[in-house]
């Protein structure tokens, strides 16, 4: 709670009321919550768990609106994604995400027609949100080093970087056709991106970069392509705005190299939607487990959409042994990116690295006894157990 006297700092963009000069308000977090399909709300659960904690911790005010998409839209109202599911996510400040969809081979969803199946409503709903700034963080935690996949030394010098993906422009929206020409099946796919396009996410990098050690790398393919080009102009430019940060260019194919080579070397990584589709996918493999990375999606305002990057895990599904760690660091960003409350994303952060200090472990991260005694320390933990472990070292 602000104490008394205190200075007000006003209304952010989103509507919270945030700390000044070293003093507490009171913030209001009014967050959409989706808790999607298999895993989506067991693993949901454990992060509001943890977001619950933080308001109790730090004196804030949640208030929650239960949004259906994907499958549980379906199975509710016969489609992914409804017109007022879009309202309650647009009347939020930020949206909270657990996975969507099924198992194609068996699910009764898929044999829907492609506009009908759940991942056509998340498509959709990032879409109407203007969602274009996708964030994947990679980071290596020095105790799960072992899973790794890149040579000793590497792993354990460890890594933290965050990759910048430009989502609504590029090869994948535009114009595209398949003809026949001269009796030969002709493909055309167009990348096209406007200068709008490019500074907005430069921005969204920048501004990142400053909250985290101030480098940004912008990965293009200038020396080939003339989108690229317009890229790395319209990147400069931003940078004459932001002295305090680093910026380095880097073609793709050798950011693909140094990805597994010194991973280290990078803080953020800005790239088109291609581009980083791919380095995204190579980064989040050597870390060592999938279950480990958060995700974000950004508008123009400080809007987000959090979710794990993993998807549903129907196998699984109801039996308690999902890792809830991706969605509860998702959180962690939604604290940080759509709410600016640093010191309370670095708090679910902190609790996430000691319980894993401790030795606690879900299923999916939990290694392997060897002759040696490695692995032998750590203790197998459920879902909700590693949610509790992680809300009560907050």
């Amino acid at each position: 709670m602000r104490s008394a006297g205190a200075a007000y700092d006003g209304k952010t963009e989103t509507g919270t009321v945030r700390r000044r000069f070293g003093t507490e308000e009171t913030v209001k977090l009014k967050i959409g919550c989706i808790s999607g399909d298999g895993i989506g709300p067991e693993i949901v659960g454990e992060a509001r768990k943890v977001l619950e904690r933080i308001a109790v911790r730090y004196g804030h005010e949640i208030s929650w609106t239960d949004i259906l998409l994907g499958g549980a839209s379906i199975d509710a109202h016969g489609v992914p994604l409804t017109p007022e599911a879009v309202q309650a996510a647009k009347e939020s400040d930020a949206v909270l995400m657990g996975s969507i969809g099924g198992d194609a081979n068996t699910s009764p969803w898929y044999q829907l027609p492609p506009d009908r199946r759940p991942e056509a409503g998340l498509l959709a709903i990032r879409k109407e949100l203007g969602l274009f700034a996708n964030l994947r963080p990679a980071l290596l935690y020095e105790e799960l080093a072992d899973a790794c996949p890149l040579k000793k030394e590497t792993s354990e010098a460890g890594f933290d970087l965050l990759i910048m993906r430009e989502l609504t422009g590029g090869l994948y929206f535009g114009a595209r056709k398949t003809t026949v020409e001269n009796g030969l099946r002709t493909a055309v796919d167009t990348l096209v991106y406007n200068e709008y396009e490019i500074r907005r996410i430069a921005v969204k990098a920048f501004d990142i970069a400053r909250k985290r050690r101030g480098k940004v790398t912008s990965v293009d393919k200038a020396n080939v392509l003339d989108s690229s080009r317009l890229w790395r102009a319209v990147v400069n430019e931003v940078a004459a705005d932001y002295p305090d940060v680093e910026l380095s260019h880097m073609l793709v194919d050798n950011c693909a190299m140094q990805l597994v080579k010194d991973p280290a070397q990078f803080d953020v990584i800005l790239t088109e939607n291609m581009f980083g589709d791919i380095l995204s996918d190579e980064a989040s493999m050597v870390t060592g487990s999938i279950g480990m990375l958060a995700s974000a999606s950004l508008n123009d305002t400080k809007f987000g959409l959090y979710e794990p990057s993993h998807g549903s895990a129907p196998d699984i599904a109801g039996k308690d042994i999902a890792n809830p760690i991706a969605t509860i660091l998702s959180a962690a960003m939604m604290l940080r990116y759509s709410f600016d409350l640093d010191e309370e994303a670095d708090a679910v952060e902190g609790a996430v690295k000691q319980v894993l200090k401790e030795g606690f472990r879900t299923a999916d991260i939990m290694p392997q006894k060897d002759a040696a005694g490695s692995g032998a320390a750590c203790r197998k933990c459920s879902c909700s157990e590693m949610g509790s472990l992680i809300a009560e070292r907050i």
